[in-house]
């Protein structure tokens, strides 16, 4: 019969459990969930005695953290974060529970499991410590046995620290000791009692089930599968069988064996068996995720059943070919797919399946085939998820960045002991699932003495990371053979100043991937391919994969032109529409790149991370394709979807960009129709037929003045799809053009709107301003001269042109020119009107009286036909103009 159990907060009448989550008679699994007393304090003792009072605690449920990190802004009242309601609290947090387990639980062995506690956990129960552990993200279990008292109340303390690593801090030797995301603390994941016979499957082998399967030959229809079963005898001496079937969808057994063992007293006992599976079905990814059970039972002499197992399991194979990439079971197959975080806006770490499930599903919705769990272990559900799905699984461990503190050159003995323990941990917890790939031992720990201040603070010279890399690659192979070991680079063959110092660690590895943020953190976008080919050229038989590219994108910021100014990758400027550049430039070259085993954009969803003031948000890394609270998709969630799958998707950019500044503008619409169709306020505006990449571009429609209605119809199989937006345009706007030169995201002025840099071309984008650093927030020019700083201060300068469509007609030019550096003398240059020039000679310097001072000139222009073409001639240094605005006269 299956155990019972109830329990009851302190002080208050016994209630039911949550479900108990397995109902087998052999082992009975109850999920401690309710009624927990918690607080979040550094310097309380006795919390383990049955005396403490903590009727002052708060009540909560597990899964649980204190911590609630990041907001948006500005605030508003549908945001789940606000500036009041944040908690980035760092330290100890402690939970007591009281319960009382069934008498049924005399006999057995019983079993307190963790599925994660972060960073640390102690855990009393009555009084008695029972152990501890170190690593926040993993599953572990303690020996309960001695100390619970079946049938009466119980008393179950556990303390918890998420304290940052420090020297000599209490997680000091604990990974990640750095990285770019929050590390949330408590019991975010659930924990369970359990009860077993004594003589089990191994409950003590470091998490995981204590059975482990893996695919060793696929041929001729069939295949074979290695199971080696670990029992464990906490009980005397007995001699046990270990039945071991592969159970097809229906429940048919395809394959059993039978194996007679004497497990000794206190003894571990491995048991193997070989399954050969006749007309194989394999787990085929997305395309057929086929999955069959795996049962496991040890039974006792006369056959009574003493333990099971039951798990998922796919029969597959995989490869790595560094000029074809990846391949499942001998078939090509391009992975592509995300990168993952495991909070959400409110919630931080401590998810429900359902919100595990509806992440999978959004994710899903994207057409992703692959996700990279970073840069920790992630739980049971999404891998469960990722096997019923056939979503191919990057796992790694927390070591990120850094792994020395004070300046040490080498990994403490404690630090290396760590990552073995939680990169054996991720193995033994998740080698049975078919959907995981590869091992990740490390993330961007080839920053060498560019290290970012950010995630470390202090200077001096890098410490070394290949002993502990390698270490840790020899431990992964040894722990499983079958699988390559991975590692996420970040700086290998980027261009740094002199005296830097860049350890290629790539080659430690079996596998690499490039987290390579062209166009973004460096470079421009289109650089991204001649890079990956000079990667692949320096190391040819080692496969290559992009591990992280994105760019960061505000909805609540717009830019008329995602090249009108510079990405402000670290600063407040973070439109939405550059986001949307960066992943179609990138995926227009990664699509490319067959050689490429895999690809993950970063990220599937904003997350928190206390190192960034960027874009619209606060201690948020905005660079998702949904918001942190999963209230918005993206533009560029919409590109992916429409690319990565056949659902019909049809989607208009600049949905959120609803008062424009421009009365002229192109519209984007994200398709995979093979007809578009365009209408604007009722009137076609024709039709698009399979537009490349998926990108149908309408060039310089005229929006109308007042309310404009946009709707894009796409033409498929099942039938129609449309999709509007509705834009406004306001009178000045509509009659003028003003333009913020050289401006990615158009300041705010009085009296007048003006959009971002459009209509140009040539030149290039600068400003006066200090831009945002980490840990620096940007400091603006101050521009003499004028009250309008904010659209004065950038500008562009070269050899360029604005394009300007305007009707024709008589035009009054107004021009702000501000002098960032140049001396009186150094710089003259024309401006030219359809051929006519209008200002010679112009010395910005000389005008102005100086530097960061604002000049203006106006002169009346006739537009023709084609519009208004305005020339910025130099004739010695570089033109330069910091707005222009064309009224009609």
């Amino acid at each position: 019969m299956a155990l019972a159990l109830a329990c009851a907060a302190a002080g208050a009448s016994a209630q039911a459990l949550a479900s108990v989550a397995a109902q087998q008679d052999v082992r009975a699994a109850a999920t401690l969930s309710d009624g927990w007393r918690f607080k979040q304090a550094d310097d309380l003792s006795g919390v383990e005695r049955a005396g403490f009072d903590d009727s002052s605690w708060s009540t909560v449920s597990v899964p649980h953290t204190w911590n609630r990190v990041g907001y948006y802004i500005p605030p508003s009242p549908d945001r789940v974060n606000t500036p009041e309601n944040v908690n980035k609290t760092l330290g100890v947090g402690w939970y007591r529970l009281t319960f009382t387990p069934s008498a049924t639980f005399r006999g057995k062995r019983a079993w307190l499991e963790f599925d994660a506690a972060s960073r640390s956990a102690e855990v009393w129960l009555n009084g008695v410590k029972l152990g501890a552990h170190e690593g926040g993200f993993s599953r572990f279990r303690l020996d309960a046995t001695a100390a619970l008292k079946p049938g009466v109340p119980n008393l179950l303390v556990v303390k918890t620290d998420n304290s940052r690593p420090a020297q000599g801090s209490s997680t000091a030797d604990i990974l990640p000791l750095a990285g770019d995301f929050f590390v949330h603390g408590g019991l975010y994941r659930p924990v369970r009692l359990i009860a077993t016979d004594p003589v089990h499957l191994d409950m003590l082998d470091f998490g995981g089930p204590g059975v482990y399967a893996k695919t060793t030959a696929v041929g001729d229809g069939k295949a074979e599968v290695a199971v080696a079963s670990r029992v464990r005898n906490s009980g005397s001496a007995a001699t046990i069988e270990v039945a071991t079937r592969l159970l097809d969808a229906k429940g048919a057994a395809v394959a059993e064996t039978l194996s007679r063992v004497r497990v000794a007293a206190g003894a571990v006992q491995t048991v193997d068996a070989a399954l050969t599976v006749p007309q194989a079905r394999l787990w085929q990814g997305v395309a057929d995720p086929y999955l069959y059970r795996l049962v496991v039972e040890v039974r006792r002499p006369g056959g009574r059943v003493a333990d099971r197992l039951d798990q998922a399991f796919g029969i597959r194979q995989m490869r790595f070919d560094p000029e074809k990439g990846f391949f499942l079971n001998d078939k090509p197959l391009r992975l592509h797919g995300v990168g993952l975080h495991q909070d959400i806006e409110g919630k931080g770490w401590a998810l429900s399946e359902d919100d595990i499930a509806a992440d999978i599903a959004t994710i899903r919705e994207m057409g992703a085939n692959t996700i990279r769990l970073t840069h920790y272990q992630h739980g049971r559900t999404v891998h469960e998820l990722a096997d019923k799905y056939g979503i191919v699984l990057w796992d790694e461990i927390p070591l990120v960045s850094a792994w020395t503190l004070g300046g040490k050159a080498e990994a403490s003995p404690g630090l290396v002991a760590n990552a073995r323990q939680q990169l054996t941990e991720l193995i033994r917890q998740n080698s049975n699932h078919p959907s995981v790939a590869t091992w990740g031992i490390a993330n961007e720990v080839d920053f060498g003495n560019s290290m970012p201040m950010f995630l470390v603070g202090g200077s001096g010279a890098a410490p070394d990371p290949f002993a502990l890399l390698r270490t840790l690659n020899a431990h992964a192979k040894a722990e499983d053979p079958t699988r390559p070991t991975v590692q996420a680079n970040c700086c290998e063959g980027r261009l740094f100043a002199p005296g830097t110092d860049i350890p290629v660690v790539a080659e430690v590895t079996d596998l690499s991937g490039a987290n390579r943020y062209f166009g973004w953190y460096f470079g421009t976008v289109d650089d991204l391919g001649t890079h990956l080919d000079s990667t692949r050229a320096t190391r040819p038989e080692q496969p290559l994969s992009v591990a992280e590219y994105g760019a960061g994108g505000a909805i609540t910021m717009h830019s008329d032109d995602p090249l009108g100014g510079p990405a402000d990758s670290r600063g407040r400027a973070q439109p939405e529409e550059y986001l949307s550049y960066v992943h179609e430039r990138s995926w227009a070259t990664l699509a490319s790149k067959t050689y490429l085993w895999g690809t993950w954009l970063w990220n599937s969803f904003d997350f928190a991370t206390t190192v960034r003031r960027e874009g619209d948000a606060e201690d948020i890394n905005t660079k998702g394709l949904v918001t942190y609270d999963r209230k918005v998709k993206k533009d560029a969630f919409f590109f992916y979807k429409a690319n990565w799958t056949d659902t019909p998707t049809v989607h208009i950019n600049g949905r959120r960009y609803v008062e424009r500044a421009y009365g002229v503008t192109d519209i984007r619409v994200y398709s995979n129709a093979s007809s578009t169709e365009l209408t604007l306020n009722g009137k076609s505006l024709g039709a698009k037929a399979d537009c490349p990449q998926r990108v149908c571009i309408w060039p310089a429609v005229r929006i109308a003045e007042g309310e404009n209605r946009v709707e894009a119809t796409g033409r498929f199989a099942s039938g129609a799809v449309t999709d509007g937006v509705g834009w406004t345009l306001a009178a000045d706007n509509a009659r003028n053009f003003r333009i913020d030169s050289g401006a990615l995201l158009a300041g705010r002025v009085s009296g007048r709107r003006f959009g971002s840099d459009a209509f140009f071309e040539g030149g290039r984008a600068g400003t006066a301003d200090t831009p945002a650093d980490y840990g620096r927030p940007a400091k603006p020019a101050v521009i003499q001269g004028t009250a309008d700083s904010t659209i004065v201060t950038t500008y562009r300068e070269g050899d360029f042109r604005y394009r300007l469509p305007v009707p024709a007609g008589r035009y009054k030019v107004t021009l702000t020119f501000m002098e960032p550096k140049a001396k009186p003398g150094e710089r003259r240059f024309d401006v030219i009107a359809n051929g006519r020039r209008q200002l010679k000679d112009v010395d910005v310097a000389s005008l102005a009286g100086g530097r960061l001072a604002a000049v203006q000139r106006s002169f009346t222009a006739q537009a023709d036909a084609h519009g208004l073409n305005l020339h910025f001639a130099p004739s010695k240094g570089e033109a330069l103009v910091s707005t222009v605005e064309v009224e009609p006269q």
